[in-house]
């Protein structure tokens, strides 16, 4: 049954700047001066300068020319002109100027260095055609992921082109040839054992060749106990010494298990990191800047003001008059926004970097990764007092430049631990411990994560077996079992 009431609700619902002012603190410095160009580039009222102080002494001359270059602007003509951009664009260079910029050469893809190579080939048409197909379904790493049943379905569906499963196989075994070794093969194991079996056929030293041809039977016949490095259980079916597999074993390593990665640019932009912060030491203290290379001064146009005084004043009130006033209201509103947004968003991060600069001055003044005190964005939060949700979009895409290298700004956070003095410590501190303890040890018999929770147990630290398994997983380090070495 429909029936109509009256309701009061309290709703918070953010302003068009304030949700401006987000999008802008998560933006990195090296994404900032592409932001701002798009916005000069939309918004004729805002530009590049500092903002200039209103002097009441002008001169009468100036303010009776600023008067008629208003009266003569039309904006009926700005609205709606219709002439195209080439009409308005100028060349001032002669027929003999010669431009010397010398262009940017970017490199092939892996991808084109395959295709070239295939078309080396004394292949047919439709040989050719599946060729170029299979390359074009290789992942970054070189690798097919697809069965090749799925190819065959998407030919017929996709392309309507009935080809056998056969014919397919063929061509894959056509792109497999090709360099570098490895390509085209649908697992790490056969990857391996392209590079292997080519590897054979170069090399003409018998001992590196016997070691090869051993390397090559581990991958054919014990692929799974050599990736669970059950080394004694390959010692003894093959009835072979320690040593032997040990030089079998070093031609296994030197295999590149994504072949995909060393055929030149991958096509994918390469990703510089550009400090958003600069922190250096002067007279034992931290002093941090602001980096602002590629943030501009921004102002609004003094004209567009004007404009708007003018023909808000009334003495115009026509319809087009009053579309103008409100183009050019929009236009200075949308620009006064922008610059306050880009002047909240320096304050918001001088702030915050200002607050961890204070929390870790010790570890910033040694450089050592023990000093480093337990902090939360919790704990930033409340010095700063701004939310939680601020602080953590400062500190997943911002960058400091220190005296000991650039690191993101969430890396200073980390969780505390008690020690047996009572003292907390970084979970960081703890980690650096755990990294020195498995690089020292016995590669034969690698630590377990029961042992390694020992060793700091006994250095003071509370910590359970579950809690190193998770510390170990966060610093990119295997098990025991992957870690044992001959």
């Amino acid at each position: 049954m429909l029936r109509q009431s009256l309701q009061q609700k309290q709703l918070q619902r953010l302003s068009p700047q304030q949700i401006q002012m987000m999008k802008l603190l998560q933006v990195p410095t090296v994404e900032l001066e592409a932001r701002i160009k798009q916005e000069l580039e939309a918004n004729p009222a805002l530009e590049e300068g500092v903002e200039e102080e209103t002097q009441d002494d002008l001169h009468e001359g100036e303010e009776n020319d600023r008067e008629e270059s208003l009266e003569e602007f039309d904006f009926d003509e700005y609205l709606d002109d219709e002439t195209p951009d080439y009409k308005t664009s100028i060349s001032n260079y002669g027929a003999d100027v010669e431009d010397n910029d010398i262009p940017l050469g970017a490199g092939s893809t892996f991808r084109e260095q395959l295709l070239s190579q295939l078309a080396l080939h004394q292949l047919d048409d439709h040989q050719m055609m599946l060729g170029q197909h299979l390359i074009g379904q290789l992942d970054d790493a070189g690798y097919l992921r697809r069965d090749l049943e799925s190819i065959v379905n998407d030919l017929a569906f996709t392309q309507n082109i009935m080809v056998e499963k056969r014919d397919l196989e063929i061509a894959l075994a056509k792109v497999q040839t090709l360099d570098p070794a490895g390509v085209g093969a649908v697992d790490l194991r056969q990857c391996l054992l392209l590079q292997i079996c080519r590897k054979i056929g170069q090399v003409k030293d018998d001992l590196r060749k016997a070691s090869m041809t051993l390397a090559k039977i581990v991958l054919e016949d014990h692929y799974d106990a050599f990736i669970k490095k059950h080394y004694s259980q390959i010692i003894q079916k093959l009835e072979i010494d320690e040593d032997v597999l040990k030089f079998a074993l070093e031609e296994i390593t030197k295999l590149n298990p994504k072949p995909g990665g060393s055929g030149g640019d991958s096509g994918r932009p390469v990703q510089h990191v550009v400090a958003d912060f600069i922190l250096r030491i002067r007279d034992e203290k931290v002093v941090v800047t602001l980096n602002q290379r590629n943030a501009p001064e921004l102002r609004i146009n003094p004209q567009y003001k004007e404009m708007m005084d003018t023909y808000s004043s009334g003495a115009k009130t026509s319809k087009e008059q009053k579309e103008a006033l409100s183009f050019v209201k929009q236009k200075v509103d949308a620009a006064k926004w922008f610059v306050d947004a880009i002047r909240q968003r320096q304050l918001t991060l001088m702030l915050t970097i200002n607050a961890i600069v204070e929390h870790q001055n010790e570890y910033f003044l040694s450089g050592d990764e023990t000093d480093i005190n337990p902090m939360i964005l919790k704990d930033i939060a409340e010095k700063i007092e701004m939310d939680i949700s601020t602080v953590s979009r400062v500190a997943n895409s911002k960058y400091v430049q220190t005296p000991y290298g650039t690191f993101l700004l969430k890396t200073f956070f980390s969780e505390s631990l008690s020690t047996d003095s009572g003292e907390d410590v970084s979970s960081r501190e703890v980690k650096r411990i755990l990294q020195d303890a498995i690089g020292e040890e016995d590669k034969k018999k690698p630590l377990t994560d029961e042992k390694l929770a020992g060793i700091l147990n006994k250095k003071g630290y509370h910590i359970a077996r579950r809690t190193v398994a998770k510390y170990r997983e966060q610093l990119s380090i295997p098990v025991a079992r992957l870690r044992k070495e001959l």
